[in-house]
């Protein structure tokens, strides 16, 4: 029987990302960091909003946007669950996405005048401390 999990976000006013974009990413990262396991049941629609003060027509389009690309798989009169683990992007594709985060990340950074090695410890420490449970 899958466990319904508390899904533990929080929206943030001043964050640039829109609502929606804020749920499925928090939802991305809790399921590739495996706070949220296979099968777990995530909150209702109308939960989930309630608990972020925010309208259910929000939360249903993250929650669509998610199965749309994998990650959820919705059952009929039961609610919204953790898809089993797939490659949801090409391998092409995912390098494609790789490259323009490590662009923007790079045109963020550099200008701020950190040396690299310390940019690069920075970055291996918040690997650590995120995926404390992935071997990736």
């Amino acid at each position: 029987m899958a466990r319904t999990v508390a899904l533990m976000i929080q929206i943030a006013t001043g964050d640039p990302r829109p609502i929606v974009r804020q749920i499925v990413d928090a939802v991305r990262m809790k399921i590739a960091t495996d706070e949220l396991a296979s099968g777990d049941q995530l909150p209702s629609v109308r939960g989930l909003a309630q608990q972020l003060m925010i309208n259910p027509n929000t939360v249903a389009k993250a929650y669509a946007e998610l199965t749309t690309e994998g990650w959820l798989e919705s059952r009929q009169g039961m609610g919204f669950y953790v898809a089993l683990p797939r490659q949801r992007l090409s391998d092409v594709e995912r390098e494609r996405r790789l490259d323009d985060a490590v662009g923007r990340f790079i045109n963020d950074v550099v200008p701020l005048g950190f040396a690299p090695e310390e940019v690069e410890a920075r970055v291996a420490h918040e690997f650590r401390l995120l995926v404390p449970r992935k071997t990736a």
